[in-house]
C-alpha cells in the first residue's frame, strides 16, 4: 500500500517548518511514494519479476530571489533536518535571479477534482503471469514469429505538494501497462514491431489475446519490405507515430524554449502556423486520462487550453519562472502538457488514404531528428507504399525530411482520434515531404 495523505502531509509540514527555522523566506516541498510491480516474459517463459517501493522528498528553498533545491529518499527526521540546513546554506550562496518565486496565490488550485485516476485493485503476480501467458500464446501463434517479449507493470502512487504560503494538496494515481514485442522471420527478411496498452484502471486495459495478436500482425505484415526511389511525396503517419508531431510542437511552445529564444515558434502568438482546419487542445480534466491532473508541479490550477485555433497559435505552455521572463502568467503547465491532442479532421481514414494516387504510410520512425530551433525534421522510417488507397507492400531504409513550418501548413487530419495515450492524434497526412530512398 502506498503511504496515505496524512503521512505525506506530516513529512511536508515538518520540512516547511525546518526551512523557515533555518532562514528560508519561502519554500516548496514535494513528498511522494510510488510502488511498482513488474513481470516480464520472453518466448512464453517467465523472465523476471520485481517490485520497487520509492519514497522521496524534493525540497526547494528561497531566500528572497535566491533559490536552490535538494532531494532525498531518506525521510528520517534527522536526515531531513541535515538536508534542509544544507539546502538553505546553498541558497545563501547562489546568485539572485529576479524571476525566482513561488507561484502567485491567486493562481493556485483551490479544489482537487476527482478525475477517477486511481484504481485500488491489486492485480496479483499470479494474475499478471496468467495475462502474459495468454498474451504470449496469441503473439506466438504463427510459425514466422521467432521471438516474443512481453511485460506487465502495475504502478500506484501518492504525493503531496506543499509550500510556505499555505498550499498543501495531492492525490493518488494508478497505471496498468501491458506491452508486447514480436520478431518475425522468413526467407527474405526479419522484422520487429510492438503494441502496448496503458490505462489508469485495470478493467480498461486491452485484452491480453487482442494485444498479442495486434503485435504479431503488425510485425508479420512488415515482412519482405522493398526499397523505393527518392522522391517528393505525401506522407501518412499512423496514429501512434503522429502523436510525435504533437510532442515536438509542445516542446517548441514550452516557455523555457520560448524565453531562451531557442524555438522556431518564438514570437508566433496570434499568428497562423497550421492550416486553418487545425485545432490543438490540452485538456487536463478528462476522466481516467493518462495525463489528467488538477494542478501542475507548482500547484497552479490547470484548465483546458486551446493552443491552436483555426490554425492560429493562441498559447504557450507557461510555468511561473519562464512566464515571468516573458511577462506572462503561468497557465499551469509546469511539467508540460496534460492530455494533448489534435481535434478530429473532417475526413475519414479511408478517404485520407484515397486523397493521393500514391503515398507512404509510416508506422515507425527511427532516431530523434526534430530540431526545434530551426524546425528541421529528418528521421529514418519504415512503413508501406499506398497506391489508390490500397496498401501495396512494406518499405524500409528510407529517410523522410521536411521543416515543421511547411509540414504544419500542409497537414490533413482524419476523424479517427482515440485517447490511448497522454498525447493523441488522428491519422495525419503531410503533403510534399522529401523521401530519400535507394
Amino acid at each position: 500500500m502506498v503511504k496515505d495523505q496524512e503521512y505525506l502531509i506530516k513529512k511536508a509540514s515538518y520540512c516547511l517548518d525546518l526551512a523557515k527555522k533555518y532562514g528560508a523566506t519561502n519554500s516548496s516541498i514535494i513528498v511522494n511514494n510510488s510502488i511498482s510491480e513488474t513481470v516480464n516474459f520472453r518466448n512464453q517463459k517467465l523472465d523476471e519479476s520485481n517490485r520497487s517501493d520509492n519514497l522521496g522528498v524534493n525540497i526547494t528553498t528561497y531566500i528572497n530571489k535566491k533559490k536552490s533545491s535538494i532531494s532525498s529518499s531518506n525521510l528520517l527526521d534527522d536526515n531531513l533536518e541535515t538536508l534542509i540546513e544544507k539546502c538553505v546554506e546553498t541558497t545563501k550562496n547562489t546568485p539572485d535571479d529576479e524571476f525566482n518565486s513561488l507561484p502567485d496565490n491567486n493562481l493556485l488550485v483551490k479544489e482537487v477534482k476527482n478525475l477517477d485516476l486511481y484504481d485500488d485493485t491489486n492485480f496479483e503476480n499470479d494474475q499478471k503471469i496468467d495475462y502474459l501467458k495468454n498474451l504470449e500464446a496469441a503473439a506466438a501463434n504463427d510459425d514466422k514469429i521467432i521471438n516474443t517479449e512481453s511485460g506487465f507493470t502495475q504502478n500506484k502512487s501518492n504525493f503531496i505538494l506543499a509550500n510556505s504560503e499555505g498550499f498543501c494538496k495531492g492525490y493518488k494515481r494508478s497505471s496498468f501497462t501491458a506491452s508486447s514485442v514480436t520478431v518475425a522471420k522468413n526467407e527474405e527478411s526479419m522484422e520487429r514491431d510492438y503494441e502496448y496498452s496503458s490505462k489508469c484502471h485495470i478493467k480498461d486495459l486491452k485484452d491480453a489475446e487482442e494485444l498479442g495478436k495486434l503485435a504479431a500482425s503488425q510485425t508479420l505484415r512488415k515482412l519482405n519490405p522493398k526499397k523505393i526511389e527518392s522522391e517528393k511525396i505525401a506522407i501518412i503517419f499512423d496514429k501512434r507515430i503522429a502523436k510525435g508531431i504533437l510532442s515536438t510542437f509542445a516542446n517548441a511552445i514550452s516557455s523555457s524554449s520560448i524565453s531562451r529564444g531557442t524555438s522556431f515558434l518564438k514570437d508566433k502568438i496570434n499568428q497562423k502556423i497550421f492550416s486553418s482546419s487545425i485545432n490543438i487542445l490540452d485538456k487536463p480534466d478528462i476522466l481516467k486520462g493518462l495525463g489528467s491532473r488538477s494542478f501542475d508541479s507548482e500547484g497552479v490550477k490547470t484548465e483546458t487550453l486551446k493552443l491552436v485555433e483555426n490554425g492560429i497559435l493562441k498559447e504557450y505552455l507557461l510555468d511561473t519562472y519562464n512566464g515571468k521572463k516573458l511577462k506572462l502568467k503561468s497557465n499551469g503547465r509546469c511539467g508540460g502538457t496534460t492530455n494533448l491532442y489534435f481535434e478530429n479532421g473532417n475526413i475519414n481514414y479511408k478517404d485520407l488514404l484515397d486523397l493521393n494516387s500514391k503515398s507512404l504510410y509510416i508506422t515507425e520512425t527511427i532516431g530523434h531528428g526534430s530540431n526545434i530551433v530551426t524546425g528541421d525534421y529528418s528521421v529514418g522510417a519504415t512503413g508501406f507504399l499506398v497506391e489508390n488507397g490500397e496498401f501495396k507492400h512494406p518499405i524500409n531504409e528510407i529517410t523522410i525530411a521536411g521543416n515543421f513550418k511547411d509540414m504544419f501548413n500542409n497537414l490533413n487530419l482524419a476523424n479517427d482520434l482515440e485517447f490511448e495515450y497522454s498525447t493523441n492524434s488522428p491519422t495525419l497526412m503531410i503533403e510534399g515531404m522529401i523521401v530519400a530512398g535507394k
